[in-house]
């Protein structure tokens, strides 16, 4: 095999000069220098053994010896080039692109190899695209280092989002919320304006602050209320006299929402076009989602207050999950996946639940979508938006002993409420995998079903204290609540297992620091025993007078040697 160097027009010296040795070590002899070849810059390689070139393998015309040559041989120039050469060479733009492939962990394993990678990956743009992912843009966005130092980066921001996700685990404190003289049939959870909302039996809708306690309650509504959302800008309730009740959040208002005053239009109407009972609410920027008994899901326009979208079901409808364009729908026992603009359907899950299916939760990408039902199960679904009536049947649980009446869902946490009162903490990260492969058709998502369902692991915590139904939860991110039966709402607290872990935390960076501090002195002192170690290697070893033996002197030789 002949192997010619590429050569500028009009010199061929180097040609003559070079030697090469090709290796299993992918080795390069320049000019009598062995150095080493980064194969990455080079598509010549050889793995059968070691290939010796010389000037009279090439033969009088190295021009035709190159005509055999299928891959050419690098140049002296372009080897010595290539012998420092790091992936932190590459163009910004390239290497931008290679993170892109990278998730959160792959991401931070990068940042701890030099500080040139640390800095680059700290303000990587993937650090929002995976925050908005898992929990969404948050109400104040961080703005660019440069004009508030003080902010946190987005990187910051999901790490320390990713650690107070991890305080579920940890201890906690129950806070008793009374007001309530029946039971309790809705609770929704506020987390950017640190509220709670809470509705049932008794007609009114009751505002608590998650530190105050309660700050106001509605009059009375004239019918049991089933469900309750809102935003910073819009709260909404729903009861059985198929009125949606909806307040405005006064501007100024330290609370938002004023619920005592007197009813103004500007600040408090109704929407009305359901014939049956409101069983579930929900709101995006631009749209209202109603479901009812009346076997239809409502979508209302928010500017103009009129319904544009009436999408009709065979059986009540229980629970609603919006996303985007798309809002998955319980009805009976069967789940149902519409497109809101066309108005059409997109996906069936049919016998979801033996009984109906009471609730529903879904990822903030809209891809995973989670049910329970009267059968006391809850399953975890992978919605294939792109590809209409495919899905993909990804875990079952089934924790609890009475029908699953609530879900709520934030990343990494999937919680349930259940009629024997108690709560389960599923964490369904493992199986949130964005790395997982697509499957499209019907053989694949069965097969991939059977073995996902063989490695589902049990909840991760269950929470008890009730002794009756649980109807509704709300999860916040640092905070459970959930109310039922007794008309009592219950908040599960979970800021002191925050705290712990940060003082934990605090004190594995001290230890970690103390233990870097020690490894440099010793480090030092070892650099030190080695330069004394060669000034003696150095010294002249004279062999003891009269001994055959060479033994070199010292003290201790030589007292030695007297001994005997």
């Amino acid at each position: 095999m002949a192997f010619e160097c590429l050569e500028p027009s009009g010199s061929s010296d180097n040609s003559e000069e070079f030697v090469g040795i090709l290796s299993k070590d992918q080795k390069v002899e320049l000019e009598g220098q062995l150095i080493l070849w980064n194969p990455l810059e080079s598509n010549w390689s050889n793995s059968v053994g070691e290939i010796e070139i010389s000037k009279s393998e090439l033969g009088g015309n190295p021009k035709e010896a190159s005509a055999d040559l299928s891959i050419p041989r690098p140049c002296k120039s372009e080897a010595l080039l290539a012998i420092n050469r790091t992936i932190t060479d590459l163009p910004p733009v390239l290497l931008t692109d290679i993170l892109n492939y990278l998730g959160p962990k792959e991401l931070g394993i990068v940042s701890c190899v030099s500080t040139s990678l640390q800095r680059l990956v700290s303000n990587h743009h993937a650090w929002k695209e995976f925050y908005n992912e898992r929990w969404g843009l948050p109400a104040t966005p961080p703005l660019p280092a440069m004009t508030f130092p003080d902010e946190n980066s987005w990187k910051d921001l999901f790490v320390e989002r990713e650690f107070r996700s991890k305080t579920f685990m940890g201890q906690y404190s129950v806070d008793l919320l009374h007001g309530h003289s029946e039971a309790i049939r809705t609770v929704f959870v506020l987390s950017s304006a640190k509220l709670v909302f809470t509705a049932g039996y008794d007609r009114t809708v009751r505002m608590w602050d998650m530190e105050d306690g309660l700050i106001a309650s509605s009059k009375s509504l004239g019918c049991t209320i089933r469900a309750v959302s809102a935003d910073t800008k819009l709260l909404i309730a729903g009861g059985t006299d198929g009125f949606i009740h909806c307040w405005r959040a006064v501007e100024g208002l330290h609370h938002l929402f004023d619920l005592r005053g007197p009813c103004i239009e500007k600040n408090e109407f109704r929407l009305w076009e359901h014939g049956g009972p409101i069983t579930s609410l929900a709101l995006d920027i631009t749209r209202i989602y109603s479901g009812s008994w009346d076997m239809t899901v409502r979508v209302w326009d928010r500017a103009s207050l009129k319904c544009a979208k009436v999408l009709r079901h065979s059986d009540w409808v229980w629970a609603l999950a919006p996303h985007d364009m798309t809002v998955a729908s319980a009805a009976g026992s069967d789940i149902y996946l519409w497109d809101t603009i066309r108005g059409s359907l997109m996906t069936v899950i049919e016998n979801a639940h033996n009984g109906n299916a009471y609730s529903l939760a879904r990822s903030r990408t809209g891809d995973f979508l989670f049910t329970g039902g009267e059968d006391g199960k809850i399953h975890m679904f992978e919605i294939f938006q792109d590809v209409p009536g495919e899905y993909l049947h990804v875990a079952t649980w089934l924790p609890h002993s009475g029908p699953v009446y609530s879900l709520a869902f934030e990343f990494p946490w999937l919680v349930s409420a259940s009629g024997d009162g108690k709560l389960a903490l599923i964490d369904v990260r493992k199986l949130m995998r964005s790395d997982r492969p697509r499957l499209l058709t019907r053989r694949q998502i069965l097969k991939a079903c059977k073995n996902n369902l063989d490695k589902v692991e049990p909840p991760q915590r269950m929470l008890h204290g009730f002794t009756t139904d649980l109807f509704s939860l709300g999860i916040g991110a640092d905070c459970i609540v959930s109310g039922g039966e007794e008309g009592v709402a219950k908040v599960w607290n979970f800021t002191r297992a925050l705290e712990v872990e940060r003082r934990a935390r605090a004190l594995r960076g001290i230890r970690l620091e103390n233990r870097m501090r020690r490894r440099k002195l010793q480090i030092e002192m070892c650099g030190r025993g080695a330069e004394k170690a060669n000034q003696c290697l150095i010294a002249p070893k004279n062999p003891v007078k009269g001994n055959r033996s060479r033994l070199w002197h010292g003290k201790r030789g030589m007292s030695v040697k007297v001994k005997g």
